[in-house]
């Protein structure tokens, strides 16, 4: 049997166009299901569902797919969205490359409303089905390409075919941004793939601690660059000691970089990739939860300055990003821990089944990384550029960072200062109910809900919050605050009395 490129998703998805696209770039045949079934009935699907009844189209369905999928002849399949709730189906998906593109509801009814589908007469009914299915079309993807255009999938097609030599179970949700596309594998041993598109030689950036881990996983090395561990470490003059060790081992620009480490080696790696001979590629490898769910997605690079975090940097969209979830294994528990104050954020914007999970307490598992990972992607796709949406993914992180300056980089890891930046945002959005909420999954995680121990002046911090890189003007940092997950607002105006309560709250 040949592995097909089997293209899944609701209604009004475009699947049949991507997936025409693709086969007709590969040179192969595209092979329609929905369309095969209109000529085996001899008339449209909607008077069979009229006339015969939803059961009979679906047992005929059925049995044709599964043909389709035990064919030898190499080929691109676009599947009717319905197909997929036959066990046979899904059994017949193993061993091929399983396509998701993603449709959101209020486009998926524009596409489908009144084109003679049955299952797009009511929308409320309509919208039940699009939630209903959700967990299944995830449950069978191994990539997931975004609403883009048409010729996404194209650009898409060597990391849809990397699946095919990637370890078992990886998976792929590609990065789609007004300056670049990348794919994101995620997936246990994938830091020994060849990230497809890249020529040159690969020079990984890492910290002592990591390269001694994980550097021997990474394959066809032309040189190594190692910083020291740490927040304090991330500085204009360690990139300076990493661009004259690029020098001396003759990197290039047609060469890229492997930044091979948490949110610290990520951000500064990137940082010196933008600027290195004016731009060079790089493959971001995060090894940390942090690094793993948020930064290492994005494009977003730069360093410290004393005055404050992540002062100096640029945007520089990565070639490709590796999650290797066995990396985590070699985390100390605090970083476990560190890392869930991330998990908790983005699933605060997310809302929906990824809050159903994590605010009920469920693991971070590969499952939620993913999910971490393509909600970051979708708000990214929407704004590059920090114009708006994307200030969303700061929740937590304006008092945060403040406490990471006033009280010293290293004094408190980034997802302690995030986690306990989250618990002022809930206060100032004026939910106690779920502030308490996420305190207990905090504690329960081992971080720190309060300050005790810790000298902190809350007009300090205030202050401090006036240096954040939000800020655009001389008015007040914009704050990010939540009405309810999944809807979380930024350019909010907190006074600054209320701001200083707020910080005071976590003072035991």
């Amino acid at each position: 049997m040949g592995r097909l490129t089997v293209v899944i998703g609701f209604m009004g998805a475009g699947k049949t166009t991507l997936a025409r696209e693709l086969a007709a770039a590969r040179g192969v045949d595209h092979v329609d299901t929905d369309a095969l079934l209109v000529q085996r009935f001899g008339r449209s699907i909607e008077d069979v569902f009229d006339t015969d009844g939803e059961a009979v189209f679906r047992a005929a369905e059925e049995e044709l797919v599964a043909s389709v999928l035990d064919g030898d002849a190499e080929a691109v399949v676009s599947l009717g969205g319905g197909s997929v709730l036959s066990e046979r189906v899904r059994a017949a998906l193993a061993g091929h490359t399983t396509v998701l593109v993603d449709v959101p509801l209020d486009l998926a009814w524009e596409r489908a409303a009144g084109r003679n589908r049955p299952l797009a007469r009511d929308r409320a009914a309509f919208a039940a089905l699009h939630a209903e299915r959700h967990a299944l079309y995830e449950s069978l993807a191994q990539a997931h390409l975004p609403q883009a255009d048409a010729r996404v999938v194209v650009r898409a097609d060597a990391a849809l075919r990397a699946l095919a030599d990637a370890p078992p179970g990886t998976r792929m949700a590609w990065a789609h941004a007004a300056s670049g596309e990348y794919p994101v594998f995620v997936g246990r041993g994938v830091l020994g793939m060849d990230a497809p598109g890249l020529a040159g030689r690969a020079f990984a950036v890492t910290d002592s601690a990591v390269g001694d881990l994980h550097l021997a996983g990474l394959r066809d090395l032309a040189g190594v660059i190692e910083i020291p561990p740490g927040e304090q470490h991330k500085t204009l003059q360690t990139a300076e000691r990493v661009w004259h060790a690029m020098v001396d081992q003759g990197v290039t620009r047609a060469d890229h970089l492997v930044a091979l480490g948490g949110g610290v080696v990520g951000d500064l790696a990137g940082f010196c990739a933008s600027a290195y001979q004016r731009g060079m590629r790089i493959v971001q490898a995060p090894t940390t939860v942090v690094s793993q769910v948020d930064s290492a997605y994005g494009g977003k690079t730069g360093v410290d300055l004393p005055e404050a975090k992540n002062y100096v940097g640029a945007y520089h969209q990565p070639s490709a990003v590796l999650v290797d979830t066995q990396t985590l294994a070699t985390l100390p528990p605090e970083e476990h821990a560190a890392g869930y104050a991330e998990v908790l954020k983005t699933a605060l914007v997310a809302g929906g089944p990824l809050w159903d999970r994590i605010g009920s307490g469920g693991p971070v598992d590969d499952d939620v990384i993913l999910a971490c990972a393509r909600t970051k992607l979708a708000v990214v796709a929407a704004d590059e550029r920090d114009g708006g949406r994307r200030q969303v993914l700061n929740l937590g992180h304006t008092v945060g960072h403040a406490l990471e300056v006033e009280l010293g980089y290293g004094t408190l890891r980034h997802g302690e200062a995030v986690g306990l930046g989250l618990l002022a945002a809930l206060r100032l959005s004026g939910l106690p109910d779920l502030r308490g909420q996420v305190a207990a999954l905090l504690a329960e995680h081992g971080l720190p809900t309060t300050l005790e121990g810790l000298a902190v002046d809350p007009d300090a911090i205030v202050a401090t919050t006036r240096l954040d890189k939000k800020r655009t003007s001389q008015a007040r940092t914009p704050f990010v605050l939540v009405r309810a997950p999944g809807d979380v607002v930024h350019g909010q105006d907190v006074p600054d009395d209320d701001l200083a309560l707020a910080v005071r709250e976590l003072i035991p």
